[in-house]
């Protein structure tokens, strides 16, 4: 048999597609309301006793919106999902899903969590009107890594949202194009 590379690019695409669905699949379970809170409060404790940055913005921002387990898996195109709770102080006041697509030289498979802080009522207004966000558009938001961390303190805190990125575990090798979109879910 002859196949074109053409050929070859369509079945790694659908055999990419397949096996992110598969993978993630099980990640993708409805969560009761109290699942999430329990999650989001659990994977919040564990941030601030591990970055004393991440705890020290905590407790001035406006609001947090917390995915304690987003898995993420892909061959040439990868996704991902993860379901989160926004927290004012302790109480939830709303729940959110947040869903990864990508495209480019990437494999594996990994499961992390994440916090957006909301530093401003413009962030958390924004949030909450629009039902959603593409990260990328709206509010700023600033991922901080161990660099960024180091030069903020609350006079230095500008921007409107923070995201910290916790618990990696797994193997995911990627140079991709991403884009992740928070959506509204009910519970």
């Amino acid at each position: 048999m002859n196949f074109s590379r053409r050929h070859v690019l369509a079945v790694t695409a659908a055999s990419a597609t397949v096996c992110s669905t598969g993978l993630l699949g099980n990640a993708a379970y409805a969560a009761t309301a109290e699942d999430l809170n329990r999650s989001a409060a659990q994977a919040l404790q564990t941030l601030y006793r591990t970055n004393e940055t991440a705890a020290k913005i905590g407790k001035i921002a406006k609001a947090a919106l917390v995915f304690p387990n987003i898995v993420r898996a892909g061959l040439i195109f990868g996704g991902g999902y993860g379901e989160g709770v926004l927290l004012e102080g302790p109480k939830a006041i709303d729940y959110y899903n947040s869903i990864t697509g990508s495209w480019g030289l990437q494999a594996g498979g990994e499961s992390y969590g994440y916090v957006v802080f909301l530093m401003n009522e413009r962030a958390r207004s924004y949030l909450q009107k629009s039902r959603g966000w593409e990260i990328g558009v709206g509010p700023t938001v600033v991922l901080v890594n161990e660099g960024v961390a180091k030069n903020l303190s609350s006079t230095t805190l500008r921007d409107d949202a923070y995201a910290f990125i916790f618990g990696q575990q797994g193997l995911m090798a990627s140079l991709s194009i991403e884009g992740t979109k928070i959506s509204h879910i009910k519970r």
